[in-house]
């Protein structure tokens, strides 16, 4: 019966953090469709806008190593509600902003309490399921919830901004947000290191800070600079700078905010890789279907959320899945497979054209989901399974940090291929058709046939180099060996 209780308990932990994680995620979708709204009643530019969206992926990178650090010092669930009361406060603060300046402040605020999250909540998951199965079924389930968090997010922000201004985007975080306060208070047990770190690592979570600061705003701004621009240049040199700096620290430091031993772990690293590789293929060609959706189907914001629920569905669907897949095949094969569906559900986005339905961009986008969702269990219980158990937060920390830089990375590498490709394209296709009038109006269909054929045509080399990235990262998942921590105590109160 106790048992039975104990079990009950964990599932209701499991169903906390995902509340938080869902929530923390929902909120930077449906800030993206209020935007607009934003632009005019604050009377700025789209490029000032840009700003909001920027502030807040940049605090969130810099903060993500520091919170998984405190967790694994002072405790995951102090860390944790504190995170989630200071991120309901800067919600609150941002849906009553007057102008630009307050409006950043805000989200900024939000992005550092957000940013605590995810390393708090997977290690306060990896050390509630203990049992490799439970636990990789725990952690693909709540990983499949920022799936579903980013197909909701356009879903419910078009009637909320529509129905009540932009504001309320922001001021739903409130009721919500309590809810999961209440819960983490109610569900969630405090756990730590047994081990009491006497010193915080500040110069390298300063200096790692700087580091990623630079090169998330390079990887952000730099389409808009130009890539080899004086701004993206002195970035570059900024982030290698600070990163040479930051491992001298980490070798020297007593207690490291990144344990650099971490990348001595074959299975660390190979997991990482795998996750760079599959999170820059996704996102650099995923962030372009809404664009093809609205520009080239005539579909609208809402329209084009449709189109994403079946997805979020097969992702919860393959990581529930993929959890029970723990124990019965080699992690390797599973993930191996896993990132080969993706890397086709990607492929199959080449099709696209201006006559396409809504299947062609639905059923592709449900196999890479599907995908993704079956190899999640696995990619997440390695990064937990090959660590000491008090390192866990900083572990997460750091995947968390490279799907970051691998979906701004992705996103800014596609994007200025696609850009290439289209004006290549256009060169090539003008080369090759031949226009026998000087009608105006008939020259100016001739040019916007050329470009739409050229834009088209470069929608679809993308999903094609895309696709080829993930698989490639697909094959070398295949040398992945684990062996699992066991050594090392964790403190659960």
């Amino acid at each position: 019966m106790e048992e039975k209780k104990q079990s009950n308990l964990h599932w209701w932990i499991l169903i906390t953090v995902i509340v938080g994680t869902f929530l923390g995620r929902l909120d930077q979708t449906i800030v993206n469709l209020a935007l607009p709204d934003i632009i005019s009643d604050f009377g700025i530019t789209v490029t000032s806008a840009g700003w909001i969206a920027t502030a807040y992926i940049l605090a969130n990178a810099i903060f993500v190593p520091i919170w998984g650090k405190l967790g694994d010092t002072i405790g995951r669930k102090k860390v944790y509600i504190i995170g989630f009361a200071i991120f309901i406060l800067g919600s609150v603060l941002a849906g009553f902003a007057w102008n630009l300046p307050s409006m950043i402040v805000f989200r900024i605020i939000q992005a550092i309490a957000g940013s605590a999250d995810y390393p708090t909540a997977m290690a306060i998951l990896a050390v509630t399921f203990k049992e490799g199965k439970e636990r990789a079924q725990a952690l693909g389930l709540w990983s499949a919830s920022f799936a579903a968090a980013s197909v909701f997010g356009p879903l419910l922000g078009g009637p909320l901004i529509d129905g009540f201004g932009w504001r309320s985007v922001f001021l739903v975080n409130l009721p919500i947000g309590i809810i999961g306060i209440l819960m983490a208070m109610r569900f969630i047990n405090e756990s730590r290191s047994e081990s009491k770190p006497q010193h915080f690592d500040w110069w390298g979570a300063t200096t790692l800070g700087v580091m990623l600061s630079s090169l998330v705003l390079v990887l952000d701004k730099g389409s808009e600079w130009g890539w080899l621009s004086l701004h993206s240049v002195l970035a570059y040199l900024v982030t290698i700078v600070f990163f040479a700096w930051f491992v001298r620290i980490e070798h020297r430091a007593k207690e490291p905010i990144v344990d650099l031993r971490f990348f001595k772990i074959p299975a660390f690293v190979n997991t990482l890789g795998n996750n760079f590789i599959v999170f820059m293929g996704m996102m650099g060609g995923i962030f372009l279907i809404p664009v093809f959706a609205q520009t080239f189907l005539g579909y609208d914001a809402t329209q084009t959320g449709y189109l994403f629920m079946p997805m979020a569905a097969a992702m919860m669907l393959s990581a529930a899945v993929g959890g029970r897949l723990t124990g019965k095949a080699p992690a390797r094969y599973v993930i191996f497979t896993s990132t080969l569906v993706a890397g086709i559900g990607i492929f199959f986005f080449s099709f696209l054209d201006p006559k396409s339905g809504a299947l062609a961009i639905i059923i592709p986008l449900c196999v890479m989901a599907f995908g993704l969702g079956f190899g999640m269990a696995q990619r997440t219980n390695i990064i937990a399974s090959v660590v000491d158990p008090h390192e866990i937060g900083i572990a997460s920390s750091v995947l968390a940090l490279v799907r970051n830089v691998a979906g701004a990375f992705g996103i800014a590498l596609f994007g200025t291929i696609l850009n290439s490709r289209i004006e290549r394209n256009v060169l090539q296709v003008n080369s090759m058709s031949t226009l026998h009038s000087t009608d105006p109006s008939v020259v100016q269909q001739y040019i916007s046939l050329v470009i739409l054929k050229a834009q088209v045509n470069a929608y679809s080399y993308v999903f094609v180099i895309a696709s080829i990235v993930i698989i490639v990262g697909a094959f070398a998942v295949l040398w992945l060996k684990v062996k699992e921590r066991t050594d090392i105590k964790v403190h659960v109160e």
